[in-house]
């Protein structure tokens, strides 16, 4: 099967062609069709899976025809990365119909959008509270949309957007075309369907399970000797590029310090970093720059670089899901990934879960050589935020607190 099979438009196809795409994924192959018959779909499939060109062709298909230099699409997502990405995908696949979008996310210059929002675009990529921020401010126009795509639903309500989206579609018309696509359905996500979309299709590619081009591997080791081990691994492996996944934010930048120190090009990728250091981040992991990037879960979502040999749960994921969502991001496209695991004692819970889940044994590994008993002075199993010049044992100020009878007390 080839992408000529869909008929779609030949300026479309001019894009396709250009990107040097040929075969449709699974999930474009089901996808496409139900979509360019104007139908609701939901779309399950993991990252990896060509989910963004199954529902940017024929919405351009469809907007090829009609108003030009009007907002008639939108797409919603959970990250700036990801806004920016899908946006990317759009205007080089609709380049030669001469269609455009826009990314519309916090932390730039509403100023800066509202110009691209003037200048005409049919797509807008937007974040949730972005979006919102124009759509109070009178800076967008949404009466003329016909598709509405939620893209990465379950990470939207993980991140807690559900009322932001609930509030965009009280300004949308109530006549248009609905696509969800997520990697998993909770039961907060098979309600916000049955409220919004109407005799969907649903298209499940792979739900819940990795690729089998990735294999698994746990290394046991303690909390404090993690970065010493993680330090030996990379040493030790032959890598192409290399995602690294901790917890906290702060975590993420006390392994990428650690990790520069060591001789490694690294970089971090966490929520408190402005957009032009988060943009260098990723564009100089995308270009080779940076061979290890070291994210927090959130951070991640929208990280889209093909070269990707492994993951690394420097922390064990919360859940199954997630760790399917970070382990997506290697094996991808018949290549072969490899994703490793630090675990300790404490995630042996976990471990049993994600085994029952994925219906395997995974690989325990010890790494020949290195000192499991030895002492290392790196922190590791600390989230405080003071620096480590701090004294712990200060006295701790002494703060006014007045309750509700007026009275004041310290603490």
């Amino acid at each position: 099967m080839s992408f000529t099979t869909f008929n779609l438009d030949p300026s479309i196809m001019a894009g396709v062609t250009a990107l040097g795409y040929t075969i449709p994924t699974p999930i474009q192959t089901k996808s496409i069709p139900p979509i360019m018959e104007g139908c609701d779909l939901i779309g399950l499939a993991q990252t990896g899976t060509g989910k963004t060109a199954a529902f940017v062709l024929p919405v351009l298909h469809r907007l090829h025809q009609g108003h030009r230099n009007k907002v008639r699409a939108v797409v919603l997502s959970p990250t700036r990365e990801l806004a920016e990405q899908t946006s990317v995908v759009i205007n080089d696949l609709g380049r030669e119909a001469n269609l455009h979008s826009i990314p519309i996310y916090g932390g730039v210059s509403m100023d800066q959008q509202i110009r691209g929002l003037r200048r005409g675009n049919e797509i807008v990529v937007a974040c949730p509270g972005r979006l919102l921020d124009h759509i109070w401010k009178g800076s967008i126009n949404l009466s003329n949309v016909e598709i509405l795509i939620i893209d990465e639903a379950d990470r939207m309500f993980d991140m807690g957007f559900i009322q932001d989206i609930r509030n965009i579609l009280k300004c949308l018309p109530s006549r248009k075309q609905t696509l969800l696509f997520s990697a998993t359905m909770p039961d907060d996500i098979r309600r916000l369907v049955q409220e919004i979309l109407t005799n969907p299709v649903t298209v499940q590619i792979g739900q819940s399970r990795p690729a089998t081009t990735v294999t698994h591997t746990l290394y046991p080791v303690k909390q404090n000797l993690k970065i010493a081990l993680l330090i030996e691994v990379l040493r030790k492996i032959e890598t192409e590029s290399v995602l690294v996944f901790t917890r906290t934010k702060y975590r993420a930048e006390r392994v990428t310090d650690q990790l520069k120190k060591a001789g490694f090009k690294a970089a971090s990728l966490q929520g408190n970093l402005s957009q032009g250091r988060r943009q260098a981040a990723i564009d100089g992991f995308r270009g080779g720059a940076f061979k290890i990037l070291v994210a927090t879960d959130i951070a991640a979502r929208g990280i889209d670089v093909l070269s990707i040999s492994h993951v690394v749960n420097f922390d064990m994921p919360e859940n199954n899901d997630a760790y399917i969502h970070r382990i997506g991001r290697t094996g991808r496209v018949e290549k072969n990934g490899d994703a490793l695991t630090l675990v300790t004692n404490e995630d042996a819970g976990k471990v049993r879960d994600l085994e029952r889940s994925l219906k395997m044994t995974l690989k325990r590994q010890v790494l020949e050589g290195f000192d499991y008993n030895k002492s290392v002075p790196v922190r590791t199993n600390s989230d405080t935020r003071f620096p480590q010049k701090f004294n712990r044992h200060m006295p701790r100020a002494r703060v006014a607190v007045v309750n509700r009878n007026r009275h004041t007390t310290y603490r």
